[in-house]
């Protein structure tokens, strides 16, 4: 099959939009994913996977302190795509014009999602461009939002000035993972390397 035939189809698979938050050393940054899914189906076991490219500074923060926050975004919510997935934290505060809290594990949670959850890392696995991080949910907490926003919602609503900027940046971002997606190492998690 065609590669980009297969990629619509992949597509397919996608999870609602969510913002990713963390926090290392004092500063705090966020990103934007459509790869965050739940990993239970225990009520009392709030688990959840969530995959983030290693070129992303959030990436690096999650995993050296072994926390993040997730945000199920609202379908009103594309001033925080545009802060959180159009920019890097390297550069400056993405998280300065964003209403947010911190949460009891450190984490920022954002004023204004649909749902948020407040996560440890319990075990990792690389996938060579990313890493999936499996997280427990400490903190769990329904946002003021209303109507989940999911990939294709996003993808057919962006606004204008964004449509062409997304584009670019996803280009960019699959031509990264294309030259690192088949170097696969085995990752043991041992828990935290800082608490900061």
């Amino acid at each position: 099959m065609d590669p980009h035939q297969s990629y619509e189809l992949l597509r397919s698979l996608t999870s609602p939009v969510v913002a990713i938050t963390a926090t290392r050393d004092g500063k705090r940054n966020g990103l934007i994913s459509d790869a965050g899914l739940r990993a239970s189906i225990v009520p009392d076991v709030p688990r959840l996977i969530v995959v983030v490219h290693k070129v992303n500074y959030t990436h690096d923060m999650i995993f050296d302190t072994g926390r993040f926050a997730v945000h199920v975004l609202h379908r009103g919510q594309f001033d925080v795509i545009e802060r959180l997935g159009f920019a890097s934290g390297r550069d400056g505060d993405k998280l300065a014009a964003v209403p947010h809290r911190l949460g009891a594990l450190g984490c920022p949670i954002l004023d204004d999602c649909y749902a948020w959850f407040e996560c440890r890392v319990l075990n990792v696995m690389d996938t060579g461009a990313s890493t999936v991080f499996l997280g427990e949910a400490d903190e769990v907490g329904r946002g003021p939002g209303r109507d989940v926003m999911t990939a294709g919602f996003m993808r057919a609503h962006l606004p204008p000035h964004l449509k062409e900027h997304y584009l670019k940046n996803l280009a960019a971002a699959q031509d990264w993972a294309r030259e690192r997606s088949r170097d696969i190492r085995p990752v043991i998690w041992r828990g935290l390397k800082s608490e900061g």
